[in-house]
């Protein structure tokens, strides 16, 4: 009886280390936002006010959160559909290629390893309107290039560089999604009469869409969270809030305005969002998905 209930305690206590992790990491900061959502607080500590839905109230009568919310809504579904289609693409070419494939792979992968902030700091680096050879190249063709007062350039900036920085990591699964694909069935396709193009919409990408799926749901939660040392990397959310998103209104509230209840109101407000979208993913687009 005594082995039983070790061999039956022994995966919690392998789990333990990563559950503390999380717990300390992610449930416990998470509480306090929850708490602090409710409260108008001093910066310093000095004191705090219980206020209700105060910081809720004044949230959603703000123009420049609402303003934030349709940039993030613009930049998210660029960088998901750009990223999950690019990544696509070179997938299908590198499982065609034959001499070098490996060296043609691990450069595609590389730039996964980059960090957010560095992949920010490339892209404006090549983008800048007085040493980027990219804008450089611009001005020749006669497009003026100032991602610091257009706000428009400065979102296509970083529309640019968190699909760059997110592409690799989407190459990989497709990739290994097609090469699971058995090659009977594109021959079988094939044999069938069926164009290359038709064999990659009746088969590949039916067979694909469990991956799909996968790299839907995790692009949307790197949107919401993981592209802000991008942004503020490459423009700090200007020109004019152009490029201020919901995740970089959060900080620029809580650490640069000091008002911690509506910046935890806001961190409370997106992760409702972010588990609202996830679940009309698994709710409608799951029903889509072939396994």
């Amino acid at each position: 009886m005594a082995t039983f209930q070790r061999h039956r305690l022994t995966p919690w206590i392998l789990l333990a280390p990563q559950l503390a992790v999380i717990a300390v990491f992610f449930f416990w900061p998470a509480a306090q936002a929850i708490v602090q959502a409710f409260y108008i607080e001093d910066p310093f500590g000095l004191g705090h006010e219980f206020v209700w839905f105060e910081n809720f109230a004044r949230i959603f009568t703000s123009f420049e959160y609402l303003r934030a919310l349709g940039v993030t809504a613009l930049f998210s579904v660029s960088v998901a559909v750009g990223a999950m289609s690019l990544a696509l693409l070179l997938a299908v070419q590198a499982d065609r290629v034959i001499h070098g494939a490996h060296s043609y792979k691990t450069l595609l992968i590389w730039p996964y390893a980059v960090a957010p902030a560095v992949a920010g700091v490339l892209w404006m680096f090549m983008f800048d309107p007085n040493l980027g050879l990219l804008s450089a190249g611009l001005e020749n063709l006669g497009i003026g290039w100032n991602h610091r007062v257009n706000g428009g350039q400065a979102m296509l900036l970083v529309i640019l560089a968190s699909i760059w920085k997110q592409m690799s990591y989407n190459f990989v699964f497709f990739l290994a999604g097609l090469q699971s694909i058995p090659k009977s069935l594109l021959e079988a396709a094939a044999i069938d009469g069926a164009g290359p193009w038709r064999r990659f919409w009746t088969v590949t990408f039916p067979l694909l869409s469990p991956t799909s799926f996968f790299l839907l749901v995790m692009n949307s939660v790197y949107v919401f969270f993981e592209t802000f040392g991008t942004i503020d990397a490459t423009t700090g959310g200007g020109p004019g809030g152009a490029t201020r998103t919901l995740v970089y209104k959060v900080y620029e509230d809580g650490f640069e305005g000091y008002d911690l209840g509506s910046s935890a109101a806001q961190s409370v407000i997106l992760l409702i969002l972010v588990g609202l979208l996830t679940l009309l993913q698994f709710r409608y687009i799951e029903r889509k998905v072939q396994y």
